[in-house]
């Protein structure tokens, strides 16, 4: 049994066998998962697991060098937006990318997955593309 990190076996997983620049996607509970992408459903309720316990967990495990969020995010979602960077200030800051939120679920279909959370509020979706460790 493990003793650190993601206790989730699919997360876990697909961390595992990404390399240097696979992505991999966190979304709100109403994001479309495209049928070609690895779904990781975690939802249980609206709110529960939250976007950010999520990114976190993954953050922390991860090395990520880009992040990809929707440009709505700016307007209809500035709370989350101000926790994912006060989130990655902690740690070593990736490159920031904003796309609309249209290009954004066109990008999972190249996602080695999709972890559908419980979060309930707008835009809060992520791509999270992995960094070389070495």
């Amino acid at each position: 049994m493990k003793k650190h990190g993601i206790l989730n076996s699919q997360i876990s997983m697909v961390l595992s066998n990404m390399g240097h620049t696979d992505q991999i996607c966190i979304g709100d509970c109403g994001l479309p998962i495209p049928a070609e992408t690895q779904k990781i459903d975690l939802a249980l309720r609206f709110g529960v697991p939250s976007f950010m316990d999520v990114l976190q967990e993954v953050g922390q495990d991860m090395k990520i060098e880009k992040i990809i969020l929707a440009d709505e995010i700016k307007t209809h979602n500035p709370q989350i937006l101000k926790k994912i960077y006060a989130f990655f200030e902690t740690s070593e800051m990736p490159t920031v990318e904003f796309v609309t939120h249209e290009q954004l679920k066109q990008m999972t279909k190249t996602c080695k997955a999709v972890v559908r959370t419980g979060e309930n509020t707008p835009y809060g979706n992520i791509i999270l593309q992995s960094g070389c460790i070495f």
